[in-house]
This record gives C-alpha cells, sequence and structure tokens, in this order.
C-alpha cells in the first residue's frame, strides 16, 4: 500500500524553520529571525508538511498556533536538529584524524614549556607524517573547547572540570603578580595573609569557577573570601590590569621569565601552594587515533626524563 505522505524525507533546513516557527508562532517574525522572506517560509513548512502527512500548524487571519501534532513533533525536530550538530562535530573531529592531522589547545605560555616541547617532540618521532595545530586559548576558552571536542588535547593547569583526564607533566611554584608600586613588592617574600586586603583579578563566568578559586586561593586559609576585581579573559588582558593597579593574582614561577611587563612585579609567596602542568584531553575521546597519539608521547616524553620506561596507559 502506498505511503500517503509520499516519498521524500524532510530536510534539516525545514526543520529548522519549523522549530523557528514553533517559537515565534507569527510568520513575518519569523521570516525575519530567518533572514528569509514570509512566502518562502510559508512554502518550505507547507512542503515540510506534505512530507510528513501532518499538519503542524493552524492558521487564520490572526494567529498561528501549533496543532497536537506539531506540539508532538517539536521536541523529536528539536533532538534531529542537534544530533545533527553533533554528529557534524564528530565527523570534524574525525576528519582531522583521517588527515593526520591533531589539535593541541594552550592556555597562557603552556605551548612554550620545556615539557610541551618534548611531548611534541616526541610526538614527531614517533608519528612523522602527524601535522600539529597549536592554538593558544583564552582562560574561557582552553577547557570548553577541550570538553566540546574542537581541540583534540590541551596543555593546561589543573585543576579541572569533570569530563577531563590529565597526565601530570611537571610541579612549580606559584608566585605573587603586583603592581611595582605596591609596597609589598619591597619585601624579599610574602605570606597569603599580606595579600588579604588586595583586590584579586577575576575572570568571565564561562570559566569552571573550581579553575579560579584554586588561582585566586578562594577561600584563603583563615577563611575569608577573596575581594574579587575586574574580570579579564586572557593573560595579556590579567598582566595590563595588574600593571594599571587594579589588582593582584598568582601566577607559575615562570611568569618571570615568560611575562616580563612593566609595572609588574613578581614576589614569591612562602605559603602558597605549587601548581601543576599536565595534559589533559576529554574522557570520552581518550581512545581516538589523534588524543591516543598524543597520550603516548606526553607518556614517553615524562618517562624519558625520568629515566624509565614508559608505563602503560
Amino acid at each position: 500500500m502506498p505511503d500517503p505522505r509520499g516519498t521524500a524525507e524532510p530536510s534539516l533546513h525545514q526543520l529548522r524553520l519549523f522549530l523557528v516557527l514553533s517559537e515565534e508562532l507569527h510568520y513575518g517574525v519569523a521570516a525575519a529571525r530567518l533572514h528569509i522572506t514570509q512566502p518562502t517560509l510559508s512554502r518550505q513548512i507547507q512542503e515540510l508538511e506534505k512530507r510528513l502527512g501532518v499538519p503542524l500548524f493552524s492558521r487564520d487571519s490572526r494567529s498561528v498556533t501549533l496543532t497536537d501534532a506539531g506540539r508532538s513533533l517539536a521536541d523529536e525536530a528539536r533532538a534531529t536538529v542537534e544530533a545533527m550538530g553533533r554528529l557534524r562535530v564528530r565527523a570534524g573531529q574525525w576528519a582531522r584524524t583521517l588527515s593526520a592531522h591533531v589539535v593541541v589547545g594552550a592556555v597562557g605560555a603552556e605551548a612554550a614549556m620545556p615539557y610541551a616541547h618534548a611531548v611534541l617532540e616526541h610526538l614527531r618521532g614517533l608519528h612523522p607524517a602527524l601535522t600539529v595545530e597549536i592554538r593558544t586559548l583564552s582562560f574561557a576558552e582552553h577547557l570548553l573547547r577541550l570538553l566540546s571536542g574542537d581541540i583534540d588535547v590541551a596543555f593546561l593547569r589543573p585543576p579541572v572540570p569533570a569530563g577531563v583526564e590529565l597526565l601530570e607533566l611537571a610541579t612549580e611554584p606559584r608566585i605573587a603578580c603586583l603592581p611595582t608600586d605596591d609596597p609589598l613588592t619591597r619585601r624579599p617574600e610574602l605570606f597569603l595573609a599580606d595579600l588579604g586586603e588586595r583586590a584579586f583579578i577575576d575572570v568571565p563566568p564561562e570559566v569552571p569557577r573550581v579553575w579560579w578559586d584554586f588561582w585566586a586561593v578562594d577561600p584563603r586559609p583563615d577563611g575569608r573570601r577573596v575581594r574579587y576585581g575586574p574580570v579579564v579573559s586572557d593573560m595579556e588582558g590579567l598582566l595590563h590590569a595588574v600593571a594599571t593597579g587594579q589588582g593582584i593574582c598568582f601566577l607559575p614561577a615562570a611568569a618571570r621569565e615568560l611575562f616580563p611587563r612593566p609595572g609588574v612585579a613578581y614576589v614569591d609567596v612562602v605559603d602558597l601552594s605549587p601548581t601543576v602542568s599536565a595534559l589533559g584531553w576529554p574522557a570520552e575521546h581518550r581512545d581516538r587515533p589523534a588524543v591516543r597519539a598524543v597520550r603516548e608521547a606526553a607518556n614517553a616524553a615524562m618517562a624519558s626524563a625520568r629515566g624509565e620506561r614508559p608505563r602503560s596507559l
């Protein structure tokens, strides 16, 4: 018996139009939002209804409403559109793998650190045909893009949110970054209690709070909460805010050599815990070929630095 709906399947484009109209319930407003003409939108919705075999909207001279079928199918349409978006992301990830390409993210100057160079050198030795793209990312981007799969792995500093696995690469002290005219810069070393009244530079809300709470040491050992100053998105913004007296921050000790800036001074802090450098990757992607290649290179590089055989991953 022939299918009364015909043979054509709904297109993804039509489903997107349907979802926008279901939200606006006004052809003119929906068409403007979609940057198409109202007659074009009307024709596409009619074609979609024909392909599905059910009316999606009730129309009269004054209003547009969803039919029962339209309300029922809206959730399915949305799930289909979102699934297609995820499919495209995954396809891009596998396209990089199949083309022997890996995308490595880095926050701050992590890609310039000796351990990062060692990992990338081992990666080239193990996989000479693999091309490596390095992306320097902002505070907000580096974890978001890692979890989304936009980058394969990242050189970063823990702590990290759930869903990210780590291989520790190095440990170093943290130091205070202060404006050069701050009286505390005349001391050879400080304690956290000395800095309790200073405003601390903050980061955008997209940054996982667990990460910045560590860097701000919030709360402090005595239980006091940190007083925050201006919000910055990246390392240059952070250093500028400190140099202009808007607040302080804590950075890895390597910042002395990597980020010398006019107006910025670095001072040791006796009771400030160290920071760990790590290679991170999404837990759900750990066995993808590109991710596994970098993990194996990092494992080999760390074993070589210790004079040991690589451990099993």
